[in-house]
């Protein structure tokens, strides 16, 4: 594949809640683009990108797959992400290495507590965003409704450039408000064919009023554009489409579209639309990153540019574990990723071969005859072998460190075995693979009971972790009863003093430490400080000190559970010169960190669920009294035409099998997202029957 300019790139992203139709839209643009010569469809499992078993069993996308594809001028990377709150890490990690984004939103069920969830990651990395308002030709759709939703859930700007005619069995075709032209797709060349016609008489006055909306919000921010308006009433289609470009990139306003995917109808606008008014690497800030190791005077922050000239910067955005070699998706930030070399991993201080670099077509992989890719491409790499997602690869002679990409804590866990001993090693291989291509995926063995634990975002994720055991790695698994992943706080404060002292073949070694813990509101899950005066230790040790608190902190509390929102001070330590060695504080730190904890007041601490509800308005009451029962506080009750959302906050503890529940509690009809929120004190019965088995 020849080598594109970079202002031609586009690295873009589509996403938006569980069946919105983003895989559809995805199989559309690939068409379109020539990507692909046959056109799949979702229901029947033969959509390009959801190449996983998996995906086209359920129907969902799992995993988000990359492809390349050329549309005019441009050549667009484009990721497809799941939807489903359980592989919400998914969009996480695509969003940070993506410019732009195509946010899918469905005409009957508008914003859902997903579509929120993605905004607000999208917010947080600054990414600008197109919207496409998908489904117009289904029972129940309303193009005026979900724009008001986006305006008020969203804080969103969207401001349409197509307007639909007719809408569910009416749905016909859409409306240019920038070149007032009327555009439908014909059906039996799949949407290829374009006809193009004055607007229907009964539309006209309609679009006239949204096309003078959008003259009016984008003229107002350029004022020669706003001179022109008033000299000639109207702006040129040029001068249209350079203010929504700048309006776009600086996140003001949100480009709307709208159409059904289905249907073939409107998916060629948002291709011209990603074109026109999406970043290419180089509308995009430089990327900031840190030093790993600076030498005397250097600054500790570094700013990459994309271009060529630069030393390489690229992230491991995603790792794949494929048959032959595991497979690193990588965005290259600046300068020029050639196969064959060696490169630093700055996380680890390791050199990583690159041995080969492929384009990515779903699971069919391109390989690029030039051998490299340029600043601002997303590529395939195998080679690397001690990596994480997150990692930074860069030039030994220019080390950077980029932000990592940080993960939700799981929430659920289960013990796994295997059905045989033999497969025991085998076992633990492959679920090292797996958390290597899944950061939300733990996999760990509990010294007590010699189980092995696995954890993830919700039942949903693990059962397909467990299915990929048997199919990709043909491994037979027992897997028991799931369970809460509880944290550990306390509550008021204690302290300890434990010292270490030993003699072995006369020579001594003593070291005291002195801790206090109490309970500490942060983001951080265990904060250590330290409360000593100058000098009372020589200056490795003091950092040893607080190295050797938090280390102990970290293998858990007094119910083996990780601690959460502690803070650790560090009052006095014990030291005599030639006795204190680093061996010895470790082993103090250790007992005085466990004696700490053993005095303090324990409080355990659940996961809580953000749980948003969405049913005929007839079952309300049944859905309503069952999450009641389940301890649920309900905070927002939303009506959404003849459906009913409810909004609710309920421990993760009480919704186990929920999804099959709640579909005989309203006749199948009732559909239900849940998404972590935050820990909270569980029930002080729960905490006595733990305490109990200890």
């Amino acid at each position: 594949m020849p080598s594109t300019p970079i202002e031609k790139l586009r690295n873009i992203g589509i996403v938006a809640h569980i069946d919105a139709g983003k895989t559809t839209t995805t199989e559309r643009i690939l068409f379109y683009t020539k990507a692909i010569h046959k056109m799949g469809n979702v229901d029947d499992g033969t959509t390009e990108t959801d190449f996983d078993p998996e995906e086209s069993k359920r129907g969902i996308t799992i995993y988000s797959a990359a492809v390349t594809c050329l549309w005019k001028d441009c050549r667009i990377n484009l990721i497809d992400t799941p939807g489903h709150v359980d592989f919400t890490a998914e969009v996480e990690r695509s969003l940070r290495v993506l410019d732009g984004a195509v946010v899918v939103f469905s005409a009957v069920e508008g914003v859902e507590a997903q579509s929120e969830t993605v905004w607000r990651q999208a917010d947080r990395y600054k990414v600008p965003r197109l919207c496409f308002v998908n489904k117009m030709d289904r029972i129940g759709a309303s193009f005026e409704r979900v724009i008001e939703q986006m305006r008020k859930r969203l804080n969103a700007n969207p401001l349409p450039l197509f307007l639909p005619i007719g809408a569910e069995h009416g749905f016909k075709g859409i409306i240019d408000l920038v070149r007032r032209k009327a555009l439908y797709f014909d059906a039996e060349s799949m949407g290829e064919k374009v006809r193009e016609e004055e607007i229907p008489e009964d539309y006209r006055d309609m679009a006239e009023e949204y096309r003078s909306h959008l003259i009016d919000t984008i003229a107002e921010r350029d004022e020669a554009a706003m001179e022109e308006f008033f000299a000639k009433g109207d702006l040129p289609e040029e001068t249209i489409h350079r203010l929504l470009r700048d309006a776009t990139l600086s996140g003001d306003i949100q480009p709307t579209f709208t159409g059904s995917a289905l249907d073939f109808i409107g998916i060629q606008p948002i291709l011209d639309g990603v074109n026109r008014y999406l970043p290419s690497p180089v509308d995009i800030s430089a990327v900031k990153g840190i030093n790993p190791s600076p030498k005397k005077g250097e600054s500790t922050e570094i700013e990459r540019h994309p271009t060529n000239d630069e030393p390489l910067t690229a992230l491991i955005f995603k790792i794949v574990a494929d048959k032959h070699a595991d497979l690193c998706f990588v965005r290259v930030y600046s300068g020029i990723l050639k196969s064959g070399t060696r490169l630093l991993n700055s996380r680890t201080g390791k050199k990583e071969f690159c041995s080969q670099i492929w384009h990515i077509q779903a699971d069919s992989r391109e390989k690029i005859e030039t051998d490299q890719v340029e600043a601002g491409d997303i590529c395939g790499v195998i080679g690397p072998k001690d990596v994480v997602t997150g990692d930074t690869l860069c030039e030994q002679k220019h080390p950077i460190l980029l932000e990592s990409i940080t993960f939700p804590e799981t929430v659920i866990s289960m013990a796994v075995e295997p059905d045989s001993s033999g497969d025991k090693k085998k076992l633990e291989d492959c679920l090292v693979r797996l958390s290597r291509q899944d950061p939300t995926f733990k996999a760990q063995v509990n010294e007590e009971t010699g189980q092995t634990i696995i954890s993830g975002m919700g039942e949903l994720h693990l059962e397909i972790l467990k299915e990929r055991l048997h199919r990709d790695f043909n491994l037979n698994v027992k897997v028991h009863k799931p369970r809460v992943s509880y944290r550990e706080t306390v509550q008021g404060k204690s302290e300890a003093e434990e010292q270490f002292q030993r003699s072995t073949q006369g020579e001594s070694s003593f070291a005291s430490v002195k801790v206090r813990i109490e309970h500490f509101d942060s983001p951080q899950p265990i904060t250590v400080v330290s409360a000593l005066k100058p000098n009372t230790l020589p200056p490795e040790l003091a950092s040893v000190a607080i190295e050797a608190v938090r280390d102990s902190a970290q293998s858990g509390g007094i119910l083996g559970y990780p601690l959460l929102q502690v803070k650790f001070t560090i009052l006095d330590v014990g030291y005599r010169v030639g006795e204190t060695t680093e061996e010895a504080l470790r082993a103090a730190a250790s007992h005085a960190v466990q004696s700490a904890l053993s005095q303090a007041k324990i409080g355990l601490l659940e996961p809580i669920m953000k749980v948003e509800v969405v049913t005929p308005s007839e079952f309300v009451g049944n859905i309503q009294a069952d999450l009641n029962q389940r301890h649920a506080k309900i905070f927002n009750s939303e009506h959404r035409d003849h459906l009913t959302a409810l909004q609710a906050e309920v421990p993760l503890a009480n919704m186990f099998g929920y999804s099959s529940h709640v579909r005989s509690l309203s006749q199948g009809r009732a559909s239900y997202s849940m998404e972590p929120m935050k820990y909270d004190l569980a029930p002080q019965a729960v905490l006595n029957e733990m305490l109990g088995n200890y």
